[in-house]
């Protein structure tokens, strides 16, 4: 199925920002906005949600680039909608080029690389590096 996914393939995201995506390490100054880090991750979700109806049930894709402008502050209770379009595929790779609004303006926009992977073997690199990993003592 991920022999479908096309170019121009678009998906939006919409979310209500909460105190949960307000920015964190502000809290408490009176600043209530729609952090930076929850707004890549929503782009990230928009993506991934775009592509998920067309992998295989042992596929899965990973972030592996990102980059963000935060245009304009956001305030707690607004809606915001992530649209992510499918820019270019090389094989695995996904580019995605997003833009995300707040139903006044852009308040940002970016890209997000993502790349297709066999879940099973992504989840037995991930045991065999935890196996060989010493923590700190």
């Amino acid at each position: 199925m991920a022999d479908q996914l096309h170019v121009g393939l678009t998906f939006e995201k919409t979310i209500t920002v909460t105190e949960n995506h307000a920015a964190r390490h502000l809290a408490g100054k009176g600043i209530r906005v729609f952090s930076t880090p929850e707004m890549v991750r929503l782009m990230e979700e928009c993506a991934l949600e775009a592509v998920l109806p067309y992998l295989q049930p042992n596929q899965d894709t990973v972030g592996i680039r990102v980059e963000m402008r935060h245009l304009a502050a956001t305030p707690t209770g607004m809606k915001v909608t992530a649209r992510c379009t499918l820019v270019e595929i090389d094989r695995r790779r996904l580019v995605f080029k997003a833009e995300i609004h707040d139903g006044m303006e852009k308040v940002g926009e970016g890209s997000n690389e993502r790349f297709i992977v066999d879940k099973e073997k992504h989840e037995q690199r991930i045991a065999e590096k935890v196996a060989r990993w010493k923590p700190p003592a």
